[in-house]
This record gives structure tokens, sequence and C-alpha cells, in this order.
């Protein structure tokens, strides 16, 4: 299983970006894709995931209604579309599945919320 993030970097305050996490090694249609945060001197924590045919995602309360989950199975691939970011929204992002009762990890991507 081999998870890659790309899309982080350096916004302003009420900007956006979009993440993608690309997956391989697994049969990716199959299973539920996640991303998580974690910022600095806090723990990991779920921001969203989406079931396997994408017809369901769950946020965190902290960004309802600013950020999307999405996927595209034809090219194995999650991303998170992030708008109105805010400061406290810094963090390393990174990809999740779970394979047979193993949790996977991606290397991360650096997202900076600064003016």
């Amino acid at each position: 299983v081999q998870l890659v993030e790309s899309g982080g970097g350096l916004v302003q305050p009420g900007g956006s970006l979009r993440l993608a996490c690309a997956a391989s090694g697994f049969t990716f249609r199959s299973y539920v894709m996640s991303w998580y945060r974690q910022a600095p001197g806090k723990e990991r924590e779920l921001v969203a995931d989406i079931s396997s045919t994408g017809g369901m995602t769950n946020y965190a309360d902290s960004v309802k209604g600013r950020f999307t989950i999405s996927r595209d199975n034809a090219k194995n691939t999650v991303y998170l579309q992030m708008n109105s970011l805010k400061p406290e929204d810094t963090a390393v992002y990174y990809c999740n599945v779970i394979v047979s009762v193993r949790a996977y990890w991606g290397q991360g991507t650096q997202v900076t919320v600064s003016s």
C-alpha cells in the first residue's frame, strides 16, 4: 500500500487549497478513505472520510461547510478541497486507509495558513 499526498503550501487566511492523495497497492474503490491532520503539539485528528463509492462523507465539526472530500475511483485518488482557510487549519495533512485491520499513512503535506 502506498499513499502519496500533494497540494499543500502557504496560503493566506480566507484562501483555498486542494489536496490530493494518490493511492496504489490495494483495490482503491473498495475502501473508505480518510484525511487526518496534525498541528504542532497536538494529536492527529480526523478531518474527513468518504465511503468506497463516494456516496457518504463525514466531517469534523471544525471543517464542516468549508472542506469537501471527494474521490475518483478511476484515478485511485482522493481529494480534499479546503476553502475559507483559517490559521487554525495549519497542520500536516495525512491520507489514511485501513486495509486488513492495518492503518496506512502517507508522508503528509504541510498546509500553512498565514498572512
